[in-house]
């Protein structure tokens, strides 16, 4: 009997736990407009303060016509849109909660070449011009000289570390 009892608490105690886990989850999630995320809506973008100004440069720049921010800053196929959405997501809400981050808001490695095969992807007729192989040096990064682009004043201001740089 004294057995039974103690799975009958083990199990009160897991259930409690797990309920308490997923209450908070759908709480951060529902408070944090988690479904906004989802979307292709540039405004969920915007739904932490410190997107402002890369929102509002978006708004002014000339993609705002022709693309949004996941064109951009995610892959340009469903699972690693969303898997990029996913760590993000995950990445952005610790940096937040725990308040470790940059200011300004700097770009990771990883998403800089995300963005980078974005410019590729839809600008691949210009490219293809301008990477013709020239005696086996690498081309350029579409950033390095377009490093405002898609959030124009932004581009003094130290949003997107070049590769071999520590901005």
């Amino acid at each position: 009997m004294a057995h039974m009892h103690f799975h009958t608490v083990a199990a009160i105690i897991i259930g409690m736990l797990l309920g308490i886990t997923i209450g908070v989850g759908a709480f951060t999630f529902v408070y944090a407009r988690g479904g906004s995320y989802l979307t292709n809506n540039p405004h969920a973008c915007a739904n932490c303060h410190i997107m402002n100004e890369q929102y509002d440069g978006w708004v002014k720049s000339s993609h705002r016509h022709v693309a949004t921010c996941n064109d951009c800053h995610t892959p340009h196929n469903i699972v690693g849109k969303y898997a990029t959405k996913v760590l993000n997501g995950f990445f952005h809400s610790y940096a937040f909660t725990t308040g470790n981050f940059h200011v300004p808001i700097r770009i990771t490695e990883r998403n800089r070449r995300i963005t980078e095969e974005a410019c590729r992807h839809c600008h691949k007729d210009l490219v293809a011009q301008i990477d013709r192989p020239q005696s086996g040096t690498s081309p350029l990064p579409c950033l390095q000289c377009h490093l405002g682009e898609g959030h124009m004043e932004l581009a003094n201001v130290g949003g997107v570390p070049q590769k071999g740089t520590n901005q």
